[in-house]
């Protein structure tokens, strides 16, 4: 305990969790007092706990639930209790989706879901929401799954984002055609009912000198009547309802039975079918106009997401009504008075058949940039010459000639200089003119830009982040495979083990990567500062990637001015700022050729400076190189790797100390330069590595022949490597009907089954084994991520003598075939 409270005593002081696992009796869970706990395990609870993101881990045959303070807002409720409690508790009403997940990170399979649909209980009720997480293994000191951890982001803010963004987006398509307000309003209540999945959609007209609502069209679900052409007294509803409605309030019942607010008149609901309602009342002026209501056949609760979505359909909708409303009334009456159009959020624009403005409103002389003298009177295209050979003025001759409503989107230069986006719509007149009504879309145009270009970067960096990780699988896998084709020698299983070593640090590395640049460009570092001298920092980050010059054969060259000048800075942070620029220089520096380093002070300033003789870069790359995912050009074998992180992290840090980071080249083939000022003015302990401790294989094991069977070939593999070197004689198979045969040809003294078996399960092969007078001797163990107690009652039942659950414990393994062997 002592341990991990130490490694992370530095991160946020006094936490909740670090608090709460101080305090809790271990001793009364399967974990057992922390002084207990494997190394691994003790290493996965700091990592959690000193991490800002929010993370859960779950160990031992429980699943016993960890997580860190990052997590606890995902909770809800459910903190504190959660914490030490079995993980199928926990997030019981999601067991379903989550437990298949972690089965499969339990059988040493990791998972990533993006955006995965939760239907969530943490704050008294349910809801719906999405996270973004991966789900990974965690082993022991031999390298056994013994639990699992999950970094995870809640994404259900955005992902209602974008589906409120998407549904309006629809909507304003599905009513722009429309020209009664009886269809607009039956259409966005469609619109809105089946989006929310709600029995009723109401859009109330109100009359204050009369005190009640009509409603012209309404939508209702499953056979419900319709409330359409109807009136209701407002105060029917209850007197609370109609004075939080008159006074602008939004109204969120979630039973109006129990709601004081309704509950004395639940009576007037129920004649709508109505338990759940949602009421947004529209004033305009200090008055009530309108409203918008939705309702539920039973209790619910309205989720923040429902609300903002109704909220802005309302608006929308009255705003709807009231603009086809207008568009009705000059089409039937050409009601040319300006005040009409003066009070609509459109450009509009009256034209006669010679192409002359008769009139004008306010927003569109606004959007066009012109004055009423210089366009009212005059010809069209005069006005406006700029629109003549534009998709806008194409539409307006096709409406004159064809007396057709058009509609055009184009984009036009105004007269400041600055490109405009505009929808225009055109109808023709009675007299043979033109009526027009333009919108400026500019804003959402240069927003659906900005997505496409975020979703190229999104998709160029993943493909990338692929290859960075798949790189490092390679030769994993093939040191994996010399190892699985055995007759290898000492040296050679040193070598593969050294390979695959060599590699997982390189994958961390780049893991390490993301989640640092992550921290710094959020904020959320904070600089251990003191003196640092400027010796101090080249000599350390000379030693880190000294391995790295040395594989290339490159020289380096050291100039050291003031070895004294000091800085008041974080020093690993210094140093990890100038092993990063001289990282880069050496990945794009050929081999053999020269790498400079200097430092000095101009009296002001510590002047770090690295300069190479590498591939150099366009003026172009250096304006935009300590961007993220920034890189040079290069083939696609992507030779050098990264990730672009390194200088987007070097200028985060350099900035945070102060000062600043400039980078220059000559050109393509001329090297590089990269120059950081910092202003003149404790160290970091390296963390001593814990010594590997590899447990002793059981000596003394009789030589029992043991038979493996699991449909997961790493997981069969990695446990019979295990027996053997306690001395066992293993036999692995992968699927049920091998297993069956080999076992009735030469039948061993026992055998490991897994019970998740495809085609036969473990149950079903344990019966067949049974029943064979040749294999009815045997020894059976279960080994199974299945374990809850009618698991293993089944087990048992179909004549198995033990059941151990997955993770599996070794030394309760350990004992079960000495048992057998005595």
């Amino acid at each position: 305990m002592a341990d991990i409270l130490r490694t992370t005593a530095g991160v946020d002081g006094d936490s909740d969790v670090r608090r709460l696992l101080r305090e809790r009796d271990w001793t009364a869970t399967p974990l057992g007092p922390p002084e207990g706990w494997p190394p691994e395990l003790a290493t996965a609870v700091s990592m959690a706990i000193s991490s800002t993101f929010p993370m859960f881990l779950a160990w031992g045959s429980g699943l016993t639930f960890l997580y860190n303070d990052a997590y606890i807002p995902v909770l809800g409720d459910k903190h504190p209790a959660a914490f030490g409690a079995p993980f199928h508790e926990v997030w019981w009403e999601i067991w379903a989706e989550l437990g298949p997940i972690a089965d499969r990170a339990l059988s040493n399979k990791s998972a990533y879901y993006e955006d995965l649909p939760l239907l969530m209980e943490r704050k008294g009720y349910r809801e719906q929401t999405y996270f973004t997480f991966s789900y990974s293994p965690l082993h022991d000191g031999r390298g056994q799954v013994q639990g699992m951890y999950c970094t995870c982001i809640e994404t259900t803010a955005r992902v209602d984002a974008e589906r409120r963004s998407a549904f309006e987006l629809a909507v304003a398509d599905a009513l722009r055609p429309l020209r009664s307000s009886e269809d607009v309003i039956g259409t966005a209540s469609t619109l809105l009912g089946e989006e929310l999945g709600v029995e009723r959609v109401i859009y109330g007209e109100v009359d204050a000198a009369r005190g009640s609502f009509s409603v012209a069209r309404d939508w209702q679900r499953r056979g419900l009547s319709s409330l359409a052409g109807k009136d209701f007294a407002i105060e029917v509803f209850g007197p609370e309802v109609a004075r939080a409605g008159r006074a602008g309030e939004v109204i969120a019942v979630t039973d109006v039975r129990r709601d004081p607010r309704t509950a004395g008149f639940d009576a007037a609901y129920a004649r709508l079918d109505v338990v759940a309602c949602l009421l947004v009342p529209l004033v305009k002026g200090g008055r009530l106009l309108a409203f918008l209501a939705l309702g539920m056949e039973r209790e619910h609760h309205w989720s923040d997401a429902e609300i903002a979505l109704a909220r802005s359909m309302a608006e929308r909708l009255w705003t709807a009504v009231d603009l086809v409303r207008a568009h009705a009334a000059l089409r039937e009456e050409r009601d040319h008075s300006q005040t009409i159009f003066d009070t609509i959020s459109e450009g509009f624009v009256l034209l006669d058949r010679d192409w002359t403005v008769l009139q004008m409103n306010a927003e569109g002389l606004r959007l066009s940039q012109r004055t009423a003298e210089q366009a009212i009177g005059r010809h069209h295209w005069e006005v406006w010459p700029e629109s003549i050979d534009t998709e806008s003025g194409r539409n307006y001759r096709r409406v004159m000639a064809e007396r057709v409503a058009g509609t055009a989107e184009y984009c036009h230069l105004q007269p400041d200089g600055s490109a405009r986006w505009s929808e225009v719509r055109a109808y023709p007149s009675r007299d043979g003119g033109l009526v027009c009504f333009f919108l400026d879309i500019t804003e959402r145009k240069l927003a659906e830009e900005k997505l496409r270009a975020a979703d190229q970067r999104k998709d160029e960096f993943l493909a990338m982040l692929a290859h960075e990780l798949r790189n490092p699988l390679a030769p994993i896998s093939a040191a994996a495979d010399l190892l699985r084709i055995g007759r290898l020698d000492e040296t050679r299983v040193r070598q593969s083990s050294a390979i695959i070593g060599r590699q997982v640090k390189h994958m961390t590395s780049l893991v390490d990567d993301l989640l640092d640049v992550s921290r710094v460009t959020r904020g959320l570092v904070t600089l251990a500062r003191a003196p640092v001298a400027a010796r101090t920092i080249v000599d350390e980050a000379i030693e880190q990637v000294r391995p790295m010059f040395e594989a290339r054969r490159q020289r380096l060259a050291v100039d050291i001015a003031d070895p004294d000048a000091s800085v008041m800075g974080d020093k690993a942070r210094l140093v990890q700022v100038l092993a990063n620029l001289l990282n880069n220089a050496a990945k794009y520096t050929p081999e053999g050729r020269r790498i400079d380093i200097g430092a000095g002070s101009d009296g002001r300033q510590l002047l770090l400076s690295v300069r190479d003789e590498g591939i150099g870069m366009d003026a172009a790359l250096t304006a935009h190189v300590f961007d993220l995912f920034t890189q040079a050009q290069r083939s696609s074998d992507r030779s050098q790797g990264g990730l672009g992180l390194g200088l987007a992290l070097v200028k985060h840090l350099v900035e945070l100390h102060g000062g600043t980071v400039a980078c220059s080249s000559p050109g393509p083939g001329q090297g590089s330069r990269f120059d950081v000022a910092l202003p003149l003015a404790q160290p970091v302990q390296p963390a001593s590595d814990a010594a590997d401790e590899t447990p002793a294989a059981g000596a003394g094991a009789a030589p029992l022949r043991l038979l493996v069977v699991d449909d997961n070939v790493d997981a069969a593999a990695t446990l019979g490597m295990l027996l053997e070197a306690y001395g066992y004689a293993v036999e692995v198979e992968n699927d049920s009907r091998s297993a069956l045969a080999r076992a009735t040809a030469s039948p061993p003294r026992a055998a490991l089954l897994d019970i998740g078996l495809p085609d036969m399960d473990g149950n079903e092969l344990a019966r067949r084994l049974r029943a064979d007078p040749a294999t009815r001797g045997m020894v059976l163990v279960a080994v199974t991520g299945y374990g809850q107690e009618q698991d293993r009652r089944a087990a048992l039942e179909a004549g198995f003598d033990h059941h151990l659950v997955k993770p599996v414990d070794m030394e309760k393994l350990s004992a079960v075939l000495a048992g057998i062997a005595a």
